[in-house]
């Protein structure tokens, strides 16, 4: 059943529609001049020398990965309070994830556990910005330094965000990003990837296309590729929604702000920092956590009783150790959390979109504090 108002929708205008239609009244449906017009709109926005467009977050990961060889021995390190395709992206290449614990204010990595878990084996960081919010980059990269680990950043969530006034994406060895249908700008499936070595930008390239080099011919592969193609309909799309970006992320400012302003004197919720030093937001998801001192179901019993009134709303994140897929993992064995799962199970991501208007954002929040109060009876 679906919501009335729902957790997530694109926001797609009569341009986007028209950029599609052009690209079905070509011959070129792939790997045509759309492809490299994204791929030089997103490098030029960030400022960086390459980008490479792929079919989803998950093969930009999984190619990062794969193009550092990083394989089986090696350890990565990485938070579990995130979306599970950066473990499986690890795993894909054999490699180990190994769980970091994050800071309770920006829920990204905490440094201090980052360090904690280095051993000789760990060989890279993926640092992801949770939420849209820039994790701590200057101590993160100095322990990739120090340790001489590299360093993938996923901006899956944080397109436009900023770190002492540099964008995410432009401060590691490679940056991953999404254009799922929930993030800031959408090519209904895909992501990207930056990069500044040309010769990983070139292998990238390849192993997207089936391992074809430049000047290969089609059946002939130099290397183990992948499909992982992005088509002329989704980088036309994705070309009008970069243009619209910096008015997406204004609009949804003005949504979070709207939700902080409702929520800020209803007891047993906390709401998102809208601020933090030397940082910009990029607004991915307005998630809020229910006081501790609430019963352990309290998040689950308050998602049950909005999705029955009609409102969408998800558990953001659910950790990825204690995910059934990674229940018998040896990382899972080893991990110590206690941040993450306190957070993780207390969490609970509201409607959020551009679109959000200010009546439904206020029914959203009468009917938490009737769930909240309905639980406290």
């Amino acid at each position: 059943m679906n919501p009335r108002i729902p957790l997530s929708a694109p926001d797609i205008t009569e341009a986007e529609i028209e950029a599609v239609t052009q690209v079905l009244r070509t011959n070129s449906l792939s790997l045509g001049p759309k492809l490299d017009e994204f791929e030089s709109a997103f490098a030029g926005y960030h400022q960086m020398p390459q980008a490479i467009a792929v079919s989803s977050g998950t093969a930009a990961l999984h190619l990062a990965i794969r193009a550092l060889n990083l394989g089986p021995g090696d350890e990565i390190i990485l938070p579990s309070f995130t979306f599970i395709a950066v473990a499986n992206a690890v795993c894909f290449e054999r490699a180990t994830p190994v769980f970091a614990d994050i800071d309770p204010i920006d829920l990204n990595m905490h440094p201090a556990s980052v360090e904690a878990a280095i051993t000789p084996r760990t060989r890279a960081l993926i640092i992801v910005h949770t939420f849209g919010v820039p994790a701590n980059m200057d101590a993160l990269m100095a322990l990739a330094r120090r340790h001489n680990l590299a360093v993938i950043e996923d901006a899956c969530e944080a397109i436009g965000a900023t770190y002492n006034n540099q964008l995410v994406g432009t401060f590691g060895d490679i940056a991953t990003f999404a254009f799922y249908p929930n993030k800031q700008i959408t090519t209904g499936e895909g992501g990207m990837i930056l990069c500044r070595d040309n010769q990983l930008a070139q292998r990238m390239r390849a192993l997207r296309n089936q391992g074809r080099y430049p000047g290969n011919h089609w059946l002939q592969h130099q290397e183990l590729g992948y499909n992982y193609r992005l088509s002329e309909i989704a980088c036309a799309l994705g070309i009008v929604q970069l243009t619209r970006l910096e008015s997406i992320l204004a609009q949804r400012a003005t949504v979070a702000a709207r939700y902080n302003s409702l929520l800020a004197n209803i007891p047993d919720i906390e709401c998102p920092p809208l601020q933090l030093p030397h940082r910009t937001i990029s607004w991915f998801v307005y998630v809020v956590q229910l006081a501790e001192t609430l019963p352990a179901d309290t998040r689950d019993h308050v998602l049950r009783l909005l999705q029955n009134a009609g409102i969408g709303c998800g558990r953001y994140f659910a950790p990825i150790h204690q995910q059934p897929a990674y229940q018998h993992h040896p990382s899972t064995q080893t991990a110590h959390l206690p941040i993450t799962e306190s957070i993780a199970a207390r969490t609970l991501a509201l409607p959020f979109y551009n679109s959000l208007s200010s009546t439904d954002a206020a029914e959203v929040t009468q009917a938490l504090m009737q769930a909240i109060d309905e639980l406290n009876q």
